[in-house]
């Protein structure tokens, strides 16, 4: 579960640290006063877009942390496949925010915002204000759908995304036969004139690195020339030559050698030096009997090296490049030569793959099926728990005209809410505060088939009153009793069954606007439902009926 979040300079907080319980963590507090804020920090953590301007104003950057108490095994042993290791059963994420970039970390490792949001989906759901309008999408059904059967399915949609893109590439190939024959003669004449000005190079691998080193020699061929001739000469010159200076040295050392034994080992290293030169003069001899000044072969490596540069500005930049232009050109060039029969195999192909594609569609739309009906019962249910009494939901199927990576189904939820009235699609009947419900069957649903250890809701009691709002409260105080629910409500039906309950609140100080959340005690937490249900004037019988309302919401949980 989320226990703790600590929030410092972001938008209207200056800092926050606020300590999250297990069960129906409940969150108030006045309009305006800043409570998206925190949880959108949460999102934010957890690799949400960043959007401009939240760093608090004069503070240099914004900074998130949230501390996960991990106790599930299941969950800690997906973690560890993620390469996440907890340190004392607990996840660390932290993201500093700057102008411009972020750094996220875990466990006080650096890691890109890619990985959180990998482990995000495994930690908590976050319900977004208006969430719920999604609903009115159908392509939102399908997500649903597929998240709820993905252990059923994963191995069917694995197959259709496969066969897919299989289907794709050849389809692509195909594209390539669909030209007239006016125009299959004039690509065969133009890869024709290519793949011989190619071949007709003779290019081979690193040909140019060893043409311009011989062009560079010989270019400069007389400055080496006369290089080597110089150094040659300060080695055997007879007058100033290192021959000439290394016999007058070892001369001297000769004539005093018998007055001091010690001298014959400077003698040696003499004689030793002298063998050096010799080697070296040796060298030089070679390097200047290796030189050639020969402008023909120079006019020919230049033509060649041209040709390979004009090479290289038409069909790539190294000769690996062209050689596989080349055969790339070679294949198109078979293609157009045996163009009936390659289209013809090509379609052959195209038609088995297409029939292999449907049959694992099919395949994937009854593993879909089947799914639906468990999960249209579950959600039933779950609705009618939510003061729909006489509802009816069903999930339809149809079949798109095309193929996708996701299959050929088009699902849809259908509902009615009314006795006598037909299903019908949710965006034609459903009201804000229905879809807002419809919203919080599917999350409890989808929780309990991830086991998701925190669910976050912000409004999701949008549009409800009375004896719904009742339900819903009830509902959400029947979650907490399995999983950690953090919920921003102004309903007091559902502040009154608060496990735990925090105030937010918006304050001026020094001329600077900030956000604060506070823990609240039972006399507090009364306070606030009168303020709930009162609005600015409470009285003594508000305050009754809010001490009422949070007997009733204690007594539920036992």
């Amino acid at each position: 579960m989320l226990q703790n979040l600590y929030v410092k300079d972001l938008a209207l907080i200056e800092e926050i640290d606020v300590t999250f319980h297990s069960g129906l963590n409940i969150l108030s507090g006045e309009t305006g006063a800043g409570k998206s804020i925190i949880i959108g920090s949460i999102n934010l953590a957890l690799g949400g877009k960043v959007p401009k301007d939240i760093i608090r104003k004069g503070a240099s950057y914004a900074y998130i942390e949230l501390v996960f108490h991990i106790e599930n095994e299941e969950l800690r042993q997906q973690l560890e496949a993620l390469d996440i290791t907890l340190e004392d059963n607990q996840l660390i994420i932290g993201k500093k925010i700057l102008e411009g970039r972020s750094i996220s970390r875990i466990n006080g490792e650096s890691v890109p915002s890619s990985k959180i949001k990998e482990i995000a989906g495994l930690l908590l759901d976050l319900h977004g204000q208006h969430e719920h309008q999604s609903l009115l999408y159908p392509t939102k059904h399908l997500q649903i759908l597929d998240l709820y059967g993905k252990n059923q399915i994963k191995e069917k949609k694995k197959q259709v995304n496969e066969k897919y893109k299989e289907y794709m590439e050849i389809k692509r190939e195909l594209s390539f036969y669909e030209i007239d024959e006016e125009r299959q003669r004039r690509e065969l004449s133009f890869l024709e004139y290519e793949i011989n000005e190619i071949e007709s190079a003779n290019i081979m691998l690193g040909e140019e690195e060893r043409l311009m080193e011989e062009y560079r020699k010989l270019f400069h061929s007389k400055q080496i020339y006369d290089g080597l001739q110089e150094a040659s000469n300060y080695i055997t010159h007879e007058t100033y030559g290192m021959y000439n200076s290394i016999n007058n040295l070892l001369h001297s050392i000769q004539k005093i050698q018998e007055f001091d034994e010690q001298l014959s080992k400077v003698s040696e290293q003499i004689l030793d030096v002298e063998s050096i030169v010799t080697d070296v003069s040796r060298e030089i001899s070679r390097q200047l009997s290796m030189i050639t000044m020969d402008e023909h072969q120079l006019l020919e490596i230049q033509e060649r090296l041209e040709l390979l540069h004009k090479l290289q500005k038409k069909y790539g930049d190294t000769e690996e490049k062209i050689l596989l232009y080349l055969e790339q050109k070679k294949e198109e060039y078979e293609k157009l030569l045996h163009f009936e029969e390659k289209k013809e195999a090509l379609q052959k192909k195209y038609k088995q793959i297409e029939n292999e594609l449907e049959d694992c569609c099919i395949q994937l739309s009854i593993e879909r099926k089947e799914v639906s009906k468990e999960l249209i019962a579950i959600m039933k249910e779950s609705l009618i728990h939510l003061n729909f009494l006489d509802v009816q939901l069903d999930m339809e199927f149809k079949q798109l005209d095309q193929y996708t990576s996701n299959g050929f189904d088009f699902v849809e939820f259908v509902i009615s809410t009314n006795p006598g009235e037909p299903l019908q699609p949710l965006s034609k009947v459903a009201s804000g505060g229905e879809l807002s419900r419809i919203m919080l069957a599917i999350k409890t649903v989808l929780a309990d088939a991830d086991q998701i250890p925190t669910l976050i809701f912000d409004e999701i009691d949008t549009g409800i009153s009375g004896r719904t709002a009742q339900l819903v409260s009830e509902k959400l105080s029947i979650i907490g009793k399995s999983r950690q629910v953090i919920c921003i409500s102004h309903l007091p039906q559902i502040v009154a069954m608060a496990d735990s309950h925090y105030l937010i609140s918006k304050s001026v100080v020094d001329s600077k606007t900030k956000t604060e959340i506070v823990p609240l005690n039972e006399e507090e937490i009364i306070n606030e439902i009168a303020r709930l249900l009162g609005g600015s004037e409470i009285t003594q019988n508000t305050l009754a009926s809010a001490k009422e309302m949070k007997e009733f919401g204690n007594s539920y949980k036992m």
